[in-house]
């Protein structure tokens, strides 16, 4: 299945203890179907020290959220929308918001 939300696309949450809160994907898990939103679902993590982390204590980090809660946020109005594919001459595939008809990078 190809998902239409990819790395660093401005995303809002649509659904969810989160909604209406907005965020860049930092990385997507497509086994999963989820992804990680900077900024959102923080969770904390007790930590024990170790060679990487000298200290231990309680880490905040963001936990992954499901695909279907992401909504794109449209880079022309600034509000969520539908995405679509379309195809150019070329035979490359782009992304298009469907709110502002415009192609989407």
């Amino acid at each position: 299945m190809a998902f239409r939300l990819r790395k660093n696309d401005t995303v809002q949450v649509i659904t969810g203890e989160f909604k209406g809160k907005t965020g860049r994907i930092i990385k997507v898990f497509p086994e999963k179907r989820r992804a990680l939103v900077e900024g959102i679902n923080i969770v904390k993590r007790h930590t024990k020290p170790n060679r990487k982390t000298q200290q231990g204590g309680i880490v905040q980090k963001e936990a992954p959220m499901h695909l279907s809660n992401l909504m794109l946020v449209c880079p022309k109005t600034g509000k969520p929308t539908r995405t679509g594919v379309s195809i150019l001459e070329g035979g490359k595939r782009v992304r298009f918001s469907k709110k502002a008809k415009e192609t989407i990078a």
